[in-house]
């Protein structure tokens, strides 16, 4: 009979991203990382044609949170849900506005969809907080491959290192990275979005909708990268980010006060009790 190959493990309890994939400023990064992710063509154009982020975005956000956090703390249900992944995307193909054939699954494309992940949390925690010395961030990245893993992306098709990763990210950002009607729709502060399924919210939402839609476009612009904000022809004022550092002070400083109970997402807190972890940590 033939072996299969052992799953691949998750990032590991007391790593980096177990102190910060499910701490409830990670939340803040999710839009800008979306956006960078579909500014890819062929992305934006599977996002385009098979995705429901405009009906159901809530659904859909509900969905991927899950499914992201039970890659960092699934355990043995991390590779599961890798192999769900690819599942569901096995399907997803069609034309991008180049004109080009796409199919979710094409090793170059999925990879940028998790390699996305990286820069964005990254330039994210220069607000939120303390950023990583560079044996974290290099600690951060070999973790963030191991999740990679568990997805079903090959090492081949993964820089390898840090210094491997800045040269493929700015190649992209140069060679195929734009502006494409997802990209517009994310990042317009005018953007349509259904109202929740919430008894109180629904009646609020003709008031409460305008002010998500420019708090979604204020996050998803301000916690892009610069490079990438340039590459995309995003406007990002002076002022703008005077509010961002302005707002970002008492996150910083809060945040990690916290109880546990409220610094992190149920799913984190949950893993991280079954571990024993501190609820204190110097990353944060």
């Amino acid at each position: 009979m033939k072996q299969h190959d052992p799953d691949p493990p998750p990032p590991p309890p007391g790593g980096i991203l177990w102190d910060t994939a499910g701490d409830i400023r990670s939340l803040l990064a999710l839009p800008a990382a979306f956006v960078l992710q579909v500014a890819h063509p062929a992305v934006g154009a599977g996002v385009d044609d098979h995705s429901v982020f405009r009906t159901d975005p809530w659904g859909r956000g509900r969905r991927s949170l899950t499914s992201l956090l039970l890659w960092v703390y699934g355990g043995e249900a991390a590779a599961e849900e890798g192999r769900r992944l690819r599942r569901v995307h096995r399907d997803i193909q069609g034309t991008d506005p180049h004109g080009r054939r796409y199919h979710a699954l094409t090793p170059a494309f999925y990879a940028w969809v998790h390699a996305t992940g990286y820069p964005v949390a990254r330039y994210a925690r220069r607000y939120f907080a303390r950023p990583f010395t560079p044996e974290e961030d290099e600690r951060f990245y070999a973790e963030w491959l191991m999740v990679g893993r568990i997805l079903g992306i090959h090492d081949r098709d993964m820089p390898r290192t840090t210094e491997e990763f800045w040269p493929y990210y700015h190649e992209a950002l140069a060679r195929e990275i734009g502006r494409n009607t997802v990209v517009d729709e994310l990042t317009s502060a005018t953007r349509a979005i259904p109202a929740p399924d919430h008894a109180v919210l629904r009646p609020l939402w003709p008031v409460l909708r305008p002010a998500l839609a420019r708090t979604l476009r204020f996050l998803s612009i301000g916690l892009l990268p610069p490079e990438a904000r340039e590459a995309l022809g995003l406007p990002w004022t002076a002022r703008q980010e005077r509010v961002l550092r302005r707002v970002a002070v008492p996150v910083r400083w809060l945040v990690p006060r916290l109880p546990e109970r409220l610094r992190y997402l149920p799913q984190a807190r949950r893993a991280r009790a079954a571990e024993g972890r501190p609820r204190r940590s110097p990353r944060l």
